[in-house]
């Protein structure tokens, strides 16, 4: 099998799962809140941003810091534990496939669920926004060029998290511990920011792209250039690090039983 029937399969394996309503749910918790407190939007504290931007900051920083990762970590476990309770692993490894494509064909899905899950995102901003506008009477939607520009960035972002959590889930077996690690690491990436090294610790990416994001929409609240170095080599260190390890314990469990 070559590397796209295997994502092809594995596709195939959560198409009757619930995966998708547990990335819409959270997508949908984030974006009632700014539409109840949608007035507070013109209440600035003296920082020079516009409603609009204000709105888009606000709305899309929770998702960023804790609700994108918290997804990351219980689609990781599902994917792993599908298998697990199903004993498809076991029928997978019993068939002369090569396990690092079939561990990087179900990352490769993992990083797709996550672009879903940013599309809907962008779904759910423009429905808030258009029913804040009308609620308000201001017009509170950006370009859409805007938006996915850095709602995909974001995205980007967030692969070398996401080869972190995959490879978590494959070196901890117990759901719980995996699930309770991925969560627990999610906490300090608002500390890790504001630190130095921020770019040595991936879960805290996608909420400083969008910091930098803030700080170009309100003059002086935050830096406005990315530092691409060393941070660019840095991320792809880590995610071909963190695959490498996953692809060698991947179904480590199973084959020694």
């Amino acid at each position: 099998m070559n590397f796209c029937s295997f994502i092809g399969v594995e596709l195939k394996k959560i198409r009757r799962s619930k995966i998708l309503l547990i990335l819409l749910i959270p997508v949908i918790v984030m974006w009632i809140p700014s539409i109840v407190n949608s007035q507070m939007i013109f209440d600035t504290r003296g920082i020079s941003i516009t409603p609009e931007n204000n709105f888009f900051i606000q709305g899309f920083m929770g998702m960023v810091w804790f609700m994108i990762p918290a997804s990351l970590v219980v689609c990781t476990v599902l994917l792993t534990q599908t298998e697990r309770s199903n004993k498809g692993i076991l029928k997978m490894l019993s068939l002369p496939v090569n396990t690092t494509k079939l561990c990087l064909a179900k990352f490769t899905v993992l990083v797709l669920l996550s672009l879903v899950q940013m599309a809907m995102a962008i779904g759910a901003y423009y429905i808030s926004a258009a029913i804040a506008s009308q609620l308000l009477g201001y017009h509170l939607m950006l370009e859409p060029l805007y938006t996915c520009r850095v709602v995909f960035g974001i995205y980007a972002g967030a692969i070398p998290m996401a080869a972190v959590f995959w490879m978590i889930a494959n070196l901890i077996q117990t759901p719980v511990f995996s699930v309770g690690i991925g969560l627990a690491s999610i906490v300090p990436s608002v500390l890790m920011i504001n630190t130095k090294i921020w770019f040595a610790y991936p879960m805290s990416y996608p909420f400083y792209l969008l910091m930098v994001e803030y700080g170009k929409a309100a003059e002086g609240v935050y830096e406005t250039q990315i530092a691409w170095l060393p941070w660019l080599p840095v991320a792809f260190g880590i995610t071909v690090a963190a695959l490498a390890v996953a692809c060698v314990r991947f179904g480590a469990a199973e084959r020694r039983a």
